[in-house]
């Protein structure tokens, strides 16, 4: 049964087992419907390499772009730390959806922050526009077709959708959901989600009927119940079930989960590109102890850090790394080449990416209606 397998959104478990979310609550795998998405659009590299794993619906979005109708993406931030190449997996697809036509939701996750994460209210707000609404701004992120709130700092009918929410949700629900270990911010948190996630289909907001969120599998349980909210106000507000991606997460440096709480284990966007490099170096790999042991076993790229990056975000070309992946299988790749070719293109790419970032901070602060407490 499910209950025997909880997603926890607000804890630090490590998922491995992804076939595991087919089983249990329902998730597609992507692969069936990348031949459709095929036919409309080249798909995006994660898509591509597999890294996105999982859908719910993904067939009413390739439906809205095989038609040209309107879509929209529903995506949020967590203010808290640095933003890192982990939380970059989720705006490279936001920016690849907005290439295809689709109107944007951002959501800065400040009531969360504050209630549950429990981080002051001056930090997140500063930290939400200066470090994750700027680097957003920077990697590519349009500001046509873009709408950037705060969920303490909206509109009222956003607000009266978290309020009708509530009625037609138990405690025992959300307990089958959350677990038994609610307290009132996390039940605020859930039901502010939904609303988040359900408010671009309202006619207030460009009544969107189709409302895409690509999250990490961690924040499956809002997906989960903000559907059975969908249906459970269908016929009072014409609410629809959204559709939804799950993506991998990435290794940390250390070989184990990436933590905003551990900066050992990840690379930040605005971390020294000198620095970064020297962090890359010294992290875990799917090699073997020896040089000689590598050249007669070969390496394990499917557990490797330095592998992840390199196909996640710092090589573009499927044939290229397709080379490096196969090297490092034969044992022609050794790990301090490998290190060497991911530092370089990574320097470059941070060392680029900061001159686009100091101009993105003015930018940022003038497309966010900033909370006053």
């Amino acid at each position: 049964m499910a209950g025997e397998y909880r997603i926890d959104p607000w804890g630090s478990q490590v998922i491995r087992e992804y076939e595991k979310l087919f089983k249990y609550f329902g998730m597609r795998p992507f692969k069936e419907v990348l031949p459709l998405l095929e036919e409309v659009a080249e798909p995006h590299r994660l898509m591509r390499r597999g890294v996105v794993f999982g859908h719910r619906d993904f067939e009413i979005v390739v439906d809205a772009i095989k038609k040209g109708k309107r879509f929209a993406i529903l995506t949020g931030l967590m203010p808290s730390g640095k933003m890192h190449f982990g939380h970059k997996m989720v705006i490279d697809q936001v920016i690849y959806y907005q290439s295809l036509g689709a109107e944007i939701f951002l959501a800065i996750a400040d009531a969360e922050a504050y209630a549950v994460r429990k981080i002051p209210r001056e930090e997140l707000i500063r930290t939400a526009i200066e470090e994750y609404v700027a680097n957003y701004l920077a990697l590519g992120l349009r500001p046509e077709r873009l709408h950037i709130y705060f969920q303490t700092n909206y509109r009222k009918e956003y607000y009266r959708l978290i309020q009708l929410f509530s009625r037609k949700v138990t405690l025992a629900e959300m307990e089958a959901i959350y677990g038994e270990d609610l307290e009132p911010a996390k039940i605020v948190s859930a039901l502010t989600q939904a609303a988040d996630i359900l408010h671009p289909q309202l006619p207030h907001f460009g009544g969107f009927d189709v409302v895409l969120v690509p999250v990490g599998p961690d924040q499956d349980p809002h997906l989960r119940l903000t559907r059975d909210i969908a249906d459970r106000f269908r016929s009072e507000l014409g609410l629809r079930r959204p559709a939804s991606t799950y993506h991998r997460f990435m290794t940390g440096l250390t070989g184990e989960k990436m933590s905003s709480s551990k900066p050992e284990s990840y690379i930040a966007l605005t971390d020294d590109p000198e620095e970064a490099g020297r962090k890359l170096m010294r992290s875990f790999t799917g090699g073997r102890p020896t040089a000689e042991e590598q050249r007669r076993l070969g390496g394990r790229p499917e557990i490797c850090p330095v592998y992840e990056m390199l196909a996640y975000h710092l090589v573009d070309d499927d044939a290229e790394l397709k080379r490096i992946y196969e090297d490092c299988k034969s044992g022609r790749l050794l790990c301090g080449q490998c290190k060497r070719y991911a530092r370089e293109k990574l320097v470059k790419f941070l060392e680029e990416h900061q001159r686009k970032l100091e101009a993105a901070k003015d930018l940022a602060y003038k497309l966010v209606d900033v909370p006053d407490f």
